[in-house]
């Protein structure tokens, strides 16, 4: 018998022991918010892409949980002492999810992309002279000016959208979704597994090598402690928390608030939290098309208002919930509400004139909204109502939620395809800081968030904000910056709430963090 046969008969010996023999994968599934529909990390940051993101790829720097940065991909770098040259050193044999090898050319690639699309890096990317490879692990950054916040910002402006891919996906047009998704993280999307609606599985990388560092947050050493992450879709509420009992899914991400008391008492599951700041809920009006580029239509949506009605329709329980004015989430340190005071209750009268006086005249106004969001497709409906109320003629379009998030990236007219209003939702640590903020950027060249929200001063607010290091005069600019946001309105506040997750009492090592990640987690 020849070496090969006898090479062939022990490979179908063994491909025909029973499967025990096999040691069993641990596979944590997963009940998320809804459907993931875009898989860029340039493209979005609603709640179900940043998950993705933040499986699949890995980023230079990343917030620890006190959203401090911290290197991920970085092994050791330098400032120089005019604080305009910094020198980046990558660590050593890094690789992405297909076994090649992830240089300089590709972080460089990956962060011009990124400068042209998050609009909450700006204050960054406009800062930037040079951006050039040195060798395969080192690369410099060059600015026009000193920049306090380099190593906070180049992972990107929640802590993950940074996420580096390989040079060719790279290159692609930031305003055109990438279509390989070879990461640089701790799993890799299967995509031969990909089931749209109803399955999307992760595996773990095995080319990955995480930090010796305890996790913490987004930073630190992200071990993937299961084989697999499976999202299964499942969008009645009930028909997942019955999953979840029986054991067929081990998580459900934000589940609706009117589940929770179900599973409050039951010994097998544990109701927890993972954001580590309260979650904002808000009304997203598009600020380049009629009628909400005229600031009295948005000031109308304001004096229509009501928190306490919304919170109520969506989230149920005052315990869950409490009104909120603050632009940058009560609770942080710029949770301020002031400039608030007229519209701490409704005012439908004025609402009504305040259109009229935009020059509204009957014209549909389109909201867009997410069916297979509880909390969204309330949101939805009370939105409706009280529009129609101040004379707004609704064309209320809901679907799924990520086809929504898809949506609302164009600028196009409504009866175009795009879009006036819609509500969402968000962890407050994004929310928290004028620096990153993406709700509250103002520029007028088009590139911050959906909705475009134009305003000079703001913008220039928040510009002196950035530059200064004042303690005082920072708190003095974040008032006037506050004020102003209630005079122009780039979105309505409408509350805030506790969003609880569920999973298994077999599950654990889950982490707080922006956004749900899936490292550290191991199941028993």
């Amino acid at each position: 018998m020849t070496a090969r046969t006898l090479c062939a008969v022990l490979t179908l010996l063994l491909g025909s022991l029973p499967a025990l023999a096999q040691a069993p994968q641990k596979i944590l599934r997963v009940v998320p918010q809804g459907e993931v529909k875009v898989f860029d990390p340039h493209q979005s940051q609603v709640n179900l892409t940043s998950m993705h993101v933040a499986l699949v790829y890995d980023v230079l720097f990343s917030w620890d949980a006190d959203m401090v940065p911290k290197p991920q991909l970085v092994d050791t770098w330098t400032v120089s002492d005019d604080k305009l040259l910094y020198r980046f050193t990558l660590r050593s044999n890094l690789k992405f999810s297909d076994g090649s090898a992830l240089t300089t050319r590709d972080v460089v690639a990956t962060l011009k992309r990124l400068f042209q699309r998050d609009s909450q890096i700006q204050a960054l990317a406009q800062r930037v002279a040079a951006l050039e490879t040195v060798d395969d692990r080192t690369f410099i950054l060059r600015l026009t000016e000193p920049f306090r916040f380099v190593e906070f910002l180049i992972g990107g402006s929640n802590g993950i959208s940074g996420g580096i891919m390989r040079e060719q996906e790279a290159r692609t047009d930031p305003y055109t979704q990438i279509t390989e998704i070879i990461g640089s993280g701790p799993f890799r999307f299967v995509k031969a597994e990909y089931r749209s609606g109803a399955k999307l599985v992760y595996e773990r990388n095995p080319f990955y090598i995480p930090r010796a560092e305890p996790p913490s947050g987004f930073a630190g050493g992200k071990r993937a402690k299961v084989d697999r992450v499976e999202f299964i879709v499942i969008p009645d509420a009930a028909v997942a928390v019955a999953a979840l009992r029986s054991g067929e899914v081990d998580f459900i991400d934000s589940p609706s608030l009117d589940v929770v008391p179900t599973v409050a008492n039951d010994p097998s599951i544990v109701v927890g939290e993972v954001w580590p700041i309260e979650t904002y809920a808000v009304l997203r009006p598009n600020s380049i098309q009629p009628p909400f580029n005229n600031v009295k239509a948005r000031l109308a949506l304001a004096y229509m208002s009501d928190q306490r009605e919304y919170m109520t329709a969506a989230y149920g329980d005052p315990k869950f919930w409490r009104e909120c004015y603050a632009y940058w989430v009560c609770g942080s340190p710029n949770g301020i509400e002031l400039g608030a005071e007229d519209f701490r209750r409704p005012n439908l009268e004025k609402a009504r004139q305040l259109m009229i006086e935009s020059g509204y005249k009957g014209e549909k106004v389109v909201l867009i909204g997410g069916a297979d969001v509880p909390a969204y497709n309330t949101l939805s409906l009370v939105t409706a109502d009280r529009l129609k109320k101040i004379g707004v003629t609704v064309d209320l379009q809901m679907s799924d939620w990520g086809s929504v998030s898809a949506r609302r990236a164009k600028k196009d007219p409504p009866d175009q395809g795009g879009w006036n209003l819609f509500h969402t939702s968000a962890n407050g640590a994004q929310l928290a800081s004028p620096l990153v903020s993406p709700s509250t950027i103002m520029t007028c060249d088009g590139k911050n968030f959906v909705g475009w929200p134009c305003d000079e001063k703001e913008e220039a607010l928040r510009q002196a904000y950035i530059k200064e290091t004042d303690p005082a005069k920072q708190a003095a600019l974040v008032e006037a910056m506050h004020r102003r946001l209630w005079e122009v309105v780039p979105y309505v506040p409408l509350g805030q709430l506790k969003q609880p997750f569920l999973w298994r009492k077999n599950v654990s090592g889950v982490l707080k963090s922006n956004t749900l990640v899936f490292w550290n987690i191991d199941k028993g």
